[in-house]
């Protein structure tokens, strides 16, 4: 079409009004080449909620006239302002389903089926893979048409985004399930096999990433510890894209005026190999040169090293990566420069040309710039290669309040409020879906008491925007890890499993208990197969109604008779140990100071707690730690149960909350 319409045009170009003609065609041409777009959620193999209205939506020209036909009806809406959605009556499960959604082009959405789509969210043990997990069921047991699959691209973005980076629906097959979130999987197994209905999962997290990340905007708004971030980042309401584009508008003003103005590190390049640094002092990197010897010093501060060899990518190029640097830096390899970074939250690796790597003695020199608060080199977690003594000079000393700042967006993807919740839940929002599995929680366990607020805060803003009433919202309670301490001991572990338990006041939602299948030194415990049918077995008492058992016993009461306290708990519980002794009890008397107890049980639901030192005991505490020594107490369908404490003490982890300074 495009090599007919030129050849006509240089025909009509001989004549002027030929000319006109041909524009208004050119006109017509590229307004019927636009077409109408799904988000990257929308494909073939994919799963719809049942028996609930389901929106599609999309972008095409305005006033564009869209319809789609399913299940022998036609459905319509008109774009307004590029964009369209159409909703379709519930359904009830089955399938598959042809979709056609028709503009000025068409699409088909093919082998579409209705069930019951669950959204998997969290942070490494969301991500491990079903090939990564041990035990597994028989792999035959993956190839199951009825359960589909999907795993978002992750982006990062300030505000939110209408669409995910990428992702492919899958119908479950063992390759493609060996790659998929083991959770996920078999939680979704467990309950296709038991409802015999299809089953979606989205899989929709990252590794390493805290909380606050997966936190809308409006949610991170609400806690004072995040004002100075949300104000500086999320206030402005721009895109990463935005802001970069806004930043190199006036970067070379910028860098003239303030950024590379008056340094004697660049004037004298002290970049280059032959630079005498004999007189250069030393400091230890990662760290923030405030708490060594440049207290309160803002400006240019030039580090120097010397590397034999530098680590290579998986394209085998060589690069450097010095983590995060506050605020801004340039590198030079060999007096070549290899790249720059801006932010205080960057976290950029600069390619280094082989050309310039000598076999010995490779100079990398540094100049990190701080417009305020504190400054240096100083996050290297994700690469310790470049931690050790750095020789350093002062460059150019400033005034940081006369210092223009400017607004960068490359965000540290680890730590950053509201970025992965904008670009990877966000653009889900307007689906149908039956609920959210959570696993997440070990990078917030040093502010276990203010992941009390956090947690609930994000279940009842991820419902507010989904808008489908009180989503059940079902979370992995973190297992045990480490060592059993000597004498009981706080534990930040132990706050967090609490805060994690403290969501259950809000209405749908349920917890796995998981403290006897953890890995004693593992934060990545394999048995990923017992966490997902849990989790299932949860879904099918809170979610399904279909079991009233398929939950941990929880702690009830407590009662003080004697010298004993009396535990009662929401369900009837066994004891394991041949012997009837529970391990993990511990007891404190008026000095508020717990000692190992002993305990048993009583009758169906209650055990008798006492150490005979302690007369008059106050409180009561159960696997309390870390890492317990023996897990002894059961509901009948082999769940344990949950951990607990009846005092209200002070927690380690009190007053810990999210700190951002620029």
């Amino acid at each position: 079409m495009a090599e007919i319409f030129t050849f006509n045009f240089s025909r009509l170009t001989k004549h002027r009004n030929s000319y006109f003609l041909s524009i208004l065609f050119l006109m017509a041409f590229t307004n019927a080449g636009a077409n109408v777009k799904l988000p990257v959620l929308f494909q073939n193999n994919m799963v719809l909620q049942r028996d609930k209205p389901c929106n599609i939506w999309g972008t095409a020209d305005n006033n564009e006239a869209v319809t789609i036909s399913f299940n022998n009806a036609t459905y319509n809406a008109t774009a307004i302002n590029g964009k369209w959605k159409i909703t379709l009556p519930a359904q009830t499960a089955g399938g598959p389903y042809q979709i056609i959604i028709k503009g000025k082009n068409t699409i088909e959405l093919n082998n579409v089926l209705f069930g019951d789509v669950w959204i998997c969210g969290g942070q490494s043990n969301m991500q491990f893979s079903v090939k990564e997990a041990n035990p597994k069921p028989d792999t035959s047991t993956f190839n199951n048409n009825q359960i589909r699959l999907f795993t978002v691209g992750i982006g990062t973005d300030f505000v939110p985004q209408d669409t995910i980076k990428g992702g492919t629906w899958k119908v479950a097959n063992a390759k493609d399930v060996n790659g998929f979130t083991a959770v996920g999987f078999f939680f979704g197994s467990y309950l296709q096999q038991h409802l015999n209905i299809p089953i979606g999962l989205i899989s929709d997290n990252l590794g390493a990433t805290a909380i606050e990340e997966w936190m809308s905007n409006e949610a991170v708004h609400q806690f004072p510890q995040f004002y100075n971030f949300y104000n500086t980042y999320l206030a402005p309401h721009k895109s990463m894209q935005q802001m970069n584009d806004d930043f190199e508008k006036m970067k070379s003003s910028w860098n003239k005026k303030y950024y590379l103005k008056d340094d004697p590190g660049l004037t004298q390049q002290w970049y280059k190999p032959e630079t005498d640094v004999s007189n250069w002092k030393t400091m230890n990197q990662p760290s923030h040169w405030e708490d060594n010897e440049l207290k309160d010093y803002d400006g240019s501060v030039w580090f120097r090293k010397s590397y034999d060899s530098f680590p290579k990518d998986f394209f085998g190029n060589a690069n450097i990566n010095l983590g995060q640097v506050d605020d801004y830096h340039i590198c030079w390899v060999n007096g070549v420069k290899v790249g720059e970074a801006y932010g205080n939250m960057n976290m950029t690796a600069f390619k280094i040309p082989d050309s310039i790597i000598k076999p010995k003695n490779n100079i990398v020199a540094v100049r990190v710039f701080d417009a305020g608060g504190k400054g240096g080199m100083y996050n290297m977690f994700w690469s310790p290669y470049w931690a050790g003594k750095w020789r350093y000079k002062k460059g150019v000393k400033i005034d940081a309040s006369k210092f223009k700042r400017p607004l960068v967006s490359n965000a540290y993807i680890f730590g950053t409020p509201a970025i992965l919740y904008n670009a990877n839940i966000a653009p889900l929002t307007q689906l149908s879906i039956k609920g959210f599995i959570w696993y997440q929680g070990e990078a917030n366990t040093g502010r276990a008491e203010e992941y009390k607020q956090l947690l609930p805060a994000m279940i009842t803003d991820w419902r507010k925007h989904f808008g489908q009433g009180d989503l059940p919202f079902l979370i992995v309670q973190l297992p045990n890890l480490g060592k059993e301490p000597e004498q009981p001991e706080n534990s930040e572990w132990a706050e967090l499993r609490e805060a994690q338990a403290s969501t259950l006041a809000l209405p749908n939602t349920g917890l796995a208990v998981t403290i006897d299948i953890g890995e004693t030194d593992n934060l990545h415990p394999h048995n990923k197969l017992a966490v997902g049918n849990r989790l299932a077995m949860t879904a099918l008492n809170m979610v399904y109604d279909i079991d009233s058992i398929e939950v941990s016993a929880r702690y009830k009461s407590m009662q003080v008779v004697h010298d004993s306290i009396i535990i009662t708990f929401d369900n009837n519980i066994v004891c394991k140990n041949k012997y009837g002794y529970i391990h993990g009890f511990a007891i404190a008397g008026s000095d508020s100071v717990f000692h190992w107890a002993r305990a048993y049980v009583k009758n169906d639901n209650t055990v008798v707690v006492y150490n005979r030192h302690i007369s008059s005991p106050v409180a009561v505490r159960y696997l309390w730690s870390s890492q317990p020594d023996e897990v002894d107490l059961y509901n009948k369908k082999g769940l344990p149960v949950a951990p607990f404490r009846t005092d209200d003490f002070k927690l380690m982890t009190a007053y810990k909350k999210f700190n951002y300074t620029e």
